[in-house]
């Protein structure tokens, strides 16, 4: 049985098998998920939001040690959470690229009110 994941906001889907991982189905899409530790629910960087959580199996307990009150806002970690059905999951935006985002956007500002 193939299962589909999609990923936003790329809006890139894949097919996987019941019991991948959405870290895994992510490389399967060539979408970047962060993470430095391998897989291993180590980092914390691999943190995805699934809004609709019918297509994931339910956080195991590593996972809810890990993320605490981050599960009720529908936080899951990619390398942990396993697919059971068809599931969509938000990437969030990486904080380095936020950060240069609204450094650029306050520069544009400035030098809108300058011209």
């Amino acid at each position: 049985m193939q299962l589909e994941a999609v990923f936003l906001p790329d809006k890139k889907r894949v097919k996987v098998r019941p019991g991948t991982t959405l870290l895994d189905a992510s490389r399967s899409a060539k979408v970047n998920i962060r993470t430095r530790c391998g897989g291993k629910a180590a980092c914390l960087m691999c943190k995805v939001i699934v809004t609709e959580q019918g297509g994931l199996e339910p956080p195991n307990q590593n996972e809810r040690l890990k993320l605490g009150s981050l599960v009720d806002e529908h936080y899951r970690l990619s390398c942990q959470a396993r697919i059971c059905g068809d599931v969509t999951a938000t990437i969030p935006e990486d904080p380095l690229k936020a950060a240069i985002r609204r450094q650029l956007a306050i520069q544009a500002e400035e030098d809108d009110g300058l011209i």
